[in-house]
């Protein structure tokens, strides 16, 4: 009779199949293991790759270990929040008063069109700015985290982009009431963490 999981583990490629009778193992029943070492064989993937592999999934493990213990709660997040709104309307007003004082609309339609605009793009820059440049908001320095990429490494500045623009998404700012990872991080495949992690 044919492993239930022998035609699950013919889809899995040749990397995927030694992290699971290795350092997956755990993770797997036995008839899926089985399964993995039948394809193996089938196959005739070298065992000699195995420990390299193994080695690098082992570190990517803890690497990933590392980042989840790190990751900071809905507090810290909500403290970054109210400084980073505080900093940003402080910043929009002064973006606008210097425009409204070389420039004077005509029209409240203009001018309430003129204001949310310039209100966005400030905090649009500010985030972008801030995190592309140092990982951090203001509000990030004063409670020492940083956006990082899920697996620990320095966003990029499209990560950023992205992660500035989720911001954007209704309701965005309280699902970190729900999830330790809001919606502007799940979708830019980034979160925050201490500044030292452990």
């Amino acid at each position: 009779m044919e492993n239930e999981f022998q035609e699950v583990m013919s889809q899995r490629t040749d990397k995927e199949l030694i992290k699971i009778v290795t350092v997956e193992r755990g993770k797997y029943q036995p008839l899926a293991i089985e399964a993995a070492e039948i394809e193996i064989e089938k196959r005739n993937i070298d065992t000699a790759d195995f420990e390299q592999i193994r080695e690098k999934a082992t570190a990517e493990k803890e690497q990933k270990e590392k980042i989840d213990a790190n990751v900071v709660g809905s507090g810290i997040r909500f403290v970054n929040f109210l400084i980073d709104f505080i900093v940003g309307s402080v910043l929009a007003l002064i973006v606008s008063s210097v425009f409204a004082f070389f420039i004077q609309p005509t029209g409240p339609r203009l001018i309430s069109l003129i204001g949310y605009l310039l209100i966005f793009g400030t905090f649009f820059a500010y985030y972008s700015i801030m995190e592309i440049k140092f990982q951090k908001t203001i509000g990030k320095f004063i409670t020492k985290t940083k956006v990082v990429k899920m697996n620990g490494e320095k966003p990029t500045e499209g990560d950023i982009i992205a992660r500035t623009l989720c911001r954007l998404i209704p309701f965005d700012r309280i699902s970190f009431v729900f999830v330790k990872n809001g919606i502007h991080d799940f979708l830019s495949k980034t979160t925050v963490v201490k500044d030292q992690m452990e």
